[in-house]
């Protein structure tokens, strides 16, 4: 059993400005240690920025924030934490259940490869979000000011490419789309290095999970209720799949007996985070922990998040963070306690 920490960031000023505080914020923080080991030390800076010049071009400007209060170069940085041409990585699970009033979401992986911050972010470039960072600039999954939800959920690594993370793709669609369906064609356009789902919802009930490949992306989209896990359901992406996708089977199982029972955002928020739940996991050491619970309420703009095991619950009205009121809380405690089922 050991304590478990994430620092609560909020930033409000430019994109620069803010990478800057990021990069500071860093220079303590033994991360940056863990992705030297597992990024590569050099990528083609010029493809990466290409891809955000098209995207998210605020994003090169936060970067340039980050290395120089890290103090490293900015070629440094792009490897980094850019979220592109990143080598592989297995395992990582994720559960999330959309409906037209709600999205809420369970994080799965490990504490070692986890950034450990919730970022309140907003800029005069880019929409304010707020969600669990993934590789600094990446997002695990957030909301934007629009009502815009969205996760990530590792599939596979078939077909295994040169393209843009996951994580990445969700900071840029969450800075600059204002919609489901707006998501849905920047997911078309993306470069995707790997196998994902994304999980998508908006405040005006509409709901998507995007199954994308390197080679093919297709949409589910559901008018009451949707849930998404770690495997393709569409029939043409079915053979990209992991050869054994039993936990995800019997995860997506259980969301359907879910179907028929009316559970508000609250409900549902205790259910991911209680660790008794059949969505709450403790194989750490296996990659494939729960590490935080994430929602949102569309109708009151409200955010409910939790760590694992924590007792304290953040909740946020994002509308009136938005306005310019800060949040008090500048941490959020939980414990990990491997205890395999």
């Amino acid at each position: 059993m050991s304590n478990f920490q994430v620092q609560v960031l909020q930033l409000r000023d430019s994109a620069y400005q803010n990478g800057l505080v990021l990069g500071q914020q860093l220079r303590s923080n033994p991360i940056v240690k863990t992705f030297e080991m597992i990024t590569r030390e050099e990528i083609d800076v010029q493809e990466m920025a290409a891809i955000y010049r098209a995207y998210a071009p605020h994003l090169l400007d936060e970067l340039q924030g980050i290395s120089e209060g890290l103090g490293i170069s900015w070629e440094k940085a792009a490897a980094l934490f850019g979220g592109y041409d990143v080598p592989k990585t297995d395992a990582m699970g994720c559960s999330a259940m959309m409906t037209p009033a709600y999205y809420v979401r369970n994080y799965d992986f490990s504490p070692a490869l986890y950034d450990g911050y919730f970022t309140l972010l907003q800029s005069n470039s880019a929409f304010a979000t707020a969600g669990y960072n993934l590789q600094v600039i990446g997002r695990h999954d957030g909301v934007n000011q629009h009502g815009l939800t969205m996760g990530l959920h590792f599939v596979s690594n078939h077909g295994y490419t040169k393209g843009l993370s996951a994580w990445s793709a969700i900071r840029m669609i969450l800075d600059t789309c204002t919609s489901v369906d707006e998501a849905i064609l920047m997911l078309k356009e993306m470069p995707h290095a790997a196998c994902y789902n994304f999980s998508l919802g908006d405040k005006s009930g509409n709901m998507a999970v995007v199954e994308a490949s390197p080679e093919l992306v297709q949409i589910r989209r559901d008018p009451e209720q949707l849930s998404c896990v770690n495997h393709f359901q569409v029939d043409q992406l079915a053979e990209k799949n992991r050869s054994v996708i039993t936990g995800s089977l019997k995860r997506q199982a259980y969301f359907q007996s879910l179907r028929d029972k009316a559970h508000n955002h609250e409900e549902m928020f205790a259910l991911f985070k209680d660790v008794q739940s059949p969505l709450f996991f403790t194989d750490y050491a296996d990659l494939f922990g729960t590490l935080h619970t994430f929602s949102y309420a569309y109708e009151n703009a409200k955010i409910m998040t939790s760590v694992a095991r924590g007792s304290q619950i953040l909740a946020i009205d994002f509308a009136d963070w938005v306005r310019g009121n800060n949040i008090e809380t500048q941490f959020l405690e939980g414990i990990i306690e491997e205890n395999k089922k």
